[in-house]
């Protein structure tokens, strides 16, 4: 079932978005929603999900892995942003392939749209690109550092370290820009015309999602290229600030490409 949330909010959901406050303008009520895409019943937006709600965007959570339906126009939506899960962009799933083929939606209607972890492959898979495990058999669990491009620099200041949970890495096709890259995996956040981005790290980690997520998925910790557990804390705290710093000017700036 999808869930809507206004101003008011739910105490479960804003119960694990911790971090502080953003700086919110002066800005104008009965704004538009987000529409936001999970793939497991626990899965929150966490400080994307905070962000848009402090800033008078009402939050639509769709599980289309559960059978919500998928809207077909983003018409009365601010943007859309798919998010990450523990399975992959080359599933045969039913709802995967729905998930690719709907990305054409934003896509057609020049709609904002963003891609975190999976829903960054995802985007590069609807647009013919690759989704595949390292060559090295590398993963990347914890906080990593990236690079911005040029044209990266040029859209938004970006933060030195980000929190990473994947094991897969995504092409860059024809059409996408390059906007930031790692040292393990290269293509870490993309642009395909003005509106769709993708970024293949976490930007809206909690503390709260750092404690489930390297307990629940604690069997990736110790992979190659991993951080142990006991790092994720203390270089989350050392580097979240900054992260919603960037969540803070990205989602700005990435709400002014409709123009």
């Amino acid at each position: 079932m999808n869930e809507i949330f206004g101003k008011s909010g739910v105490t479960a959901y804003r119960a694990d978005m911790s971090g502080g406050n953003f700086a919110v303008q002066n800005e104008p009520e009965n704004k538009l929603p987000v529409l936001i895409i999970v793939h497991q019943m626990q899965s929150n937006p966490g400080i994307i999900g905070q962000w848009f709600r402090q800033n008078g965007h009402p939050v639509d959570i769709r599980r289309p892995r559960f059978g919500d339906p998928l809207p077909e126009s983003l018409d009365g939506y601010c943007g859309a942003v798919v998010f990450g899960g523990p399975m992959s962009a080359n599933d045969k799933d039913t709802f995967i392939k729905k998930e690719i083929d709907w990305i054409s939606v934003p896509l057609r209607e020049k709609k904002p749209f963003l891609g975190v972890c999976l829903g960054a492959q995802m985007l590069v898979k609807h647009l013919g690109g690759e989704v595949g495990p390292h060559p090295g058999s590398m993963f990347e669990c914890g906080y990593y550092p990236i690079t911005p491009t040029d044209d990266g620099r040029q859209f938004v200041d970006w933060p030195d370290y980000v929190y990473q949970w994947h094991g897969e890495g995504f092409t860059l096709t024809d059409g996408c820009k390059l906007l930031a890259g790692g040292d393990i995996f290269q293509n870490q956040a993309i642009v395909y015309g003005d509106q769709a981005f993708g970024v293949q790290f976490h930007p809206e980690i909690t503390l709260a999602m750092v404690h489930r997520w390297t307990v629940m998925g604690a069997r990736r910790i110790g992979l190659p290229g991993t951080k142990s557990r006991d790092v994720h804390f203390p270089d989350h705290r050392k580097y979240a600030p900054e992260v919603r710093a960037w969540v803070d000017q990205f989602l700005r700036n990435w709400l002014e490409t409709v123009g």
